[in-house]
């Protein structure tokens, strides 16, 4: 696996490395004693899969308040989606600031992102299917979010928003999330 960082300390892009041959390749995509080596304590409790149908499709910008902030591992499996991580840390210095990356089948890339930042997506193709390894079970009452459009985070999406959910639609903005 490799480890590439981003601008932001402590979010990766991860590439596996493909042993290809005749019969086609096989990879590594989760390994602890690789993510310690590169400084990441990363525990997996729960593992998601999603599915996006229509191309344009939002969805975030999801993250979990402590006690149960989780970190996770993303990654596309089919199509492709223009992932964004947002910095929540108030003491970081690229607090707010936000990273993004194309993830697709094809180039099989994947996100590690910390705890206490944002995540979320948008489809640039139909049938999307993503895969989250998460460090933290699912805690309704955590569950949280930012705005998707949020005027001072200026995130550049892609396309034409073709779909959100009504959740994602309604986060707070940054400067009234809690």
């Amino acid at each position: 696996m490799i480890f590439n960082k981003t601008k932001i300390s402590g979010l990766y892009i991860i590439e596996p490395e493909l042993k290809k041959d005749e019969r086609g390749y096989f990879s590594r995509i989760f390994c602890q004693e690789e993510l310690a080596r590169n400084g990441l304590d990363f525990g997996i409790v729960q593992a998601n899969i999603s599915l996006t149908l229509q191309k344009g499709t939002v969805r975030g910008m999801h993250f979990q308040k402590e006690p149960k902030a989780e970190a996770k591992i993303v990654r596309c499996l089919r199509g492709i989606v223009y992932d964004v991580v947002i910095d929540l840390r108030k003491e970081s210095p690229t607090f707010e600031q936000w990273v993004a990356e194309e993830l697709s089948g094809d180039n099989k890339k994947m996100f590690y992102i910390p705890k206490d930042f944002a995540h979320g997506f948008q489809s640039l193709t139909e049938n999307c299917e993503m895969e989250y390894f998460m460090s933290e079970f699912y805690s309704p009452e955590h569950a949280s979010g930012v705005r998707w459009d949020d005027p001072k985070l200026e995130i550049e999406w892609p396309l034409p928003v073709s779909g959100i959910s009504d959740k994602d639609k309604n986060w707070p903005l940054i400067d009234r999330k809690q």
